[in-house]
């Protein structure tokens, strides 16, 4: 991906998968959904695959959040670790595309879930300063990836999503998916 012109690019709405290169341990085979980007003023988004294996109810204990109590949460980034973001998440087959709105407040959180929209509670978020992001894409940190079916399902968000957007690219991105965590044990 170019970013040649920096004003026409917009990459809301697109995944992010970490490329196996990407030693930071927060973001090592993370897929993040971007919620926001503009290049001139940076990006957020949030990481869709890193379950904490517990739900609302386990982390927080509001009477208000009580029709959310079993919504899973999962390790949004690094940034602001202390606030608790709610998401919807709906694909359309019809237009095949991901539908989602973070920074619900709990009473939208769970009217949408009376819906049937599939919400998760995010810790933190991930974050980018304004040319922050195209620098790590021109560096290869990242692979761009639209959203499939598979990103609405909570089941399906779990550690082996990464590896398998990757293999949905086809046999390059199925070699990288299957390579070991330490390239120097290959």
């Amino acid at each position: 991906m170019a970013f040649e012109d920096q004003q026409q690019i917009n990459l809301t709405g697109s995944l992010l998968l970490a490329d196996p290169s990407l030693r930071d341990p927060g973001f090592g085979r993370s897929v993040v959904l971007l919620a926001r980007h503009e290049t001139a003023e940076g990006a957020s988004g949030f990481i869709i695959n890193k379950p904490l294996g517990r739900s609302v109810s386990e982390l927080v204990t509001l009477d208000e959040l009580e029709a959310l109590a079993e919504v899973p949460v999962y390790l949004g980034g690094p940034v602001s670790t202390e606030q608790l973001t709610f998401a919807s998440m709906t694909w359309r087959d019809d237009l095949e595309t991901l539908d989602y709105e973070t920074h619900l407040s709990s009473e939208d959180a769970a009217h949408r879930l009376q819906e049937g929209f599939s919400i998760r509670a995010f810790v933190g978020y991930s974050g980018w300063s304004e040319g922050q992001l195209e620098s790590e894409i021109k560096g290869r940190s990242w692979i761009i990836k639209n959203p499939d079916d598979a990103i609405a399902d909570v089941e399906a968000c779990s550690e082996s999503l990464w590896g398998d957007q990757l293999r949905s690219m086809g046999p390059y991105y199925q070699m990288l998916a299957d390579s070991p965590d330490d390239p120097s044990l290959n």
